[in-house]
């Protein structure tokens, strides 16, 4: 169990601004045998929850984003907003990217997208990404 709570924690840390890459886990986890359904079901959720947590800042802590500390930075922004206008919040299914997608899913919170909708959205893209790799993992391996 602590190996799959070790993944979501990861995986929440690789959806934010931190510097995790959860894939190095989860490949290692599949090559212990774990189940490969928990391995993506952690994994998911943790990133699903990670984006969640841009989203939120989007749409609540904008007024600091001329702080230093701020997460984003305006560049990267201008150009997810862009995106994210010219594509609308199917670009959320964009959100495993590891470059943009955190940008995504804070544009998302900003231009107030519904929560449900981008819950959905984001769960189907970062679901898939695990979906890949762990398919790609056992053809691999097997």
């Amino acid at each position: 169990m602590s190996a799959y709570l070790a993944l979501f924690w990861t995986a929440l840390g690789a959806a934010t601004i931190l510097p995790f890459y959860s894939e190095f886990l989860l490949i290692a986890l599949y090559n212990r045998g774990l189940d490969p359904f928990g391995l993506w079901l952690a994994a998911t959720t943790g990133n699903t929850l990670g984006a969640l947590i841009n989203w939120l800042i989007g749409r609540h802590l904008t007024h600091y984003s001329d702080r230093r500390w701020f997460p984003f930075k305006a560049k990267h922004l201008h150009h997810a907003q862009a995106w994210f206008q010219k594509y609308g919040v199917w670009t959320l299914l964009l959100s495993w990217m590891p470059i943009g997608g955190d940008a995504l899913t804070f544009v998302a919170g900003v231009m107030r997208v519904r929560f449900g909708l981008f819950m959905l959205l984001v769960a189907i893209g970062k679901g898939m990404r695990y979906a890949v790799v762990i398919a790609g993992l056992s053809s691999f391996f097997s």
